[in-house]
């Protein structure tokens, strides 16, 4: 795989610390190209009476250089390699980092999250559907995590998973995880946000899960709490239009309130994997909001299920109907129009977006 010729320009851009993915699609869209935009932006400083330190050419040059010591790739936005259903959402980072097989990116994709201290049930679920999704042909995303994301990771490993890490490529987390991280390098693909070398922080593992939700065509989360890092990635995965599914559980297990909360508010409820593989393309990159209906291959099941919108209230009939609204909210609802964009009202995660 060749770096495109301003390879060096983008990533000086890209490390700007006042530019996000936002800010780097307008001024790549403004500017052209990421060596005009560099030019440019000293002006456009001092028209807003900001300070600017440009990125140092010599630093992206060494960053290049350590990426091809350790064997990985760069993907930048806008190339061809670039993930497609990933490039189609509004926050998508501007380069990755990837080691591994990169022809898992053409193959669609269902992500499995879940809790971290998972149970012995929950673990073994988790495995047996990563296995039976990897054996229909699809290619398992999770985070790396212990729990529920290293059991899919596990058993999906010969036939094609995914795992995106907070840190750098070459930065195993959680350290025990080093092995299995190896592995997937070697079997599946590894992928990351920040350059390599970087140590994961709080701050990095929002991030993280946007680029889980946004690689996969559907997101089903295996126990987790209500304010867990899963229901993040659920929740981003709904305002992208993506399938949100998950594993019921016990209301008296905690580890299983974030599952049933999702199920209640409209997330397809999951006992098997034949549940996750409906006979349907994967969202279209142009519009990952408006996934069509069309004829697959796939071996798990015969007809698609009902389309189910996630709900805002509940049904008049309901004796929940008087509680109030849930989390998400409709922005558009009437009959025949496309599929509404759901937003997590009541949820905020940072990161540099801008």
């Amino acid at each position: 795989m060749s770096l495109p010729g301003d390879a060096v320009s983008r990533l000086r851009l890209i490390r700007i610390d006042s530019i996000g993915p936002v800010t780097y699609r307008q001024l790549i869209a403004r500017f052209g190209d990421a060596e005009t935009a560099l030019k440019a932006l000293p002006d456009l400083a001092r028209r807003g009476n900001r300070q600017l330190a440009l990125h140092p050419e010599s630093e992206a040059l060494a960053e290049l250089e350590t990426a091809a010591t350790l064997g990985a790739h760069l993907l930048f936005l806008g190339t061809s390699d670039y993930p497609a259903l990933l490039a189609g959402t509004e926050t998508a980072p501007p380069v990755l980092y990837a080691r591994g097989d990169l022809a898992l990116l053409d193959r669609p994709a269902v992500a499995i999250v879940g809790a971290r201290n998972a149970s012995a049930a929950g673990t073994r679920f988790a495995r047996q559907l990563a296995l039976d999704l990897a054996e229909a042909d699809y290619v398992v995303v999770s985070g790396l995590a212990r729990g529920i994301d290293a059991a899919a990771h596990a058993a999906a490993l010969e036939r094609g998973t995914i795992a995106v890490v907070a840190g750098g490529v070459d930065v195993p987390y959680p350290p025990d995880h080093a092995d299995l991280m190896a592995r997937i390098a070697e079997h599946g693909l590894v992928i990351a946000e920040q350059p390599p070398g970087i140590e994961p922080q709080a701050r990095h593992f929002p991030r993280r899960n946007r680029i889980i939700a946004g690689l996969s065509a559907g997101t089903i989360v295996v126990e987790g709490a209500p304010k867990s890092g899963s229901l993040i990635t659920a929740r981003i995965a709904a305002d992208l239009g993506r399938e949100v599914m998950a594993v019921p559980g016990s209301p008296l297990d905690p580890r299983a309130q974030g599952c049933n909360l999702l199920i209640r508010e409209g997330a397809t409820l999951i006992q098997t994997a034949a549940a996750t593989c409906w006979r349907r393309s994967p969202p279209s990159p142009a519009s990952p909001r408006s996934p069509s209906p069309s004829p697959s291959r796939s071996p798990c099941q015969t007809s698609a299920p009902p389309s189910r919108p996630i709900r805002l209230h509940a049904p008049p009939s309901s004796p929940c109907s008087r509680r109030r609204p849930s989390t998400w909210t409709n922005s558009s609802a009437s009959p025949g129009s496309p599929p509404p964009r759901w937003r997590a009202c009541f949820w905020t995660w940072n990161w540099k977006a801008r």
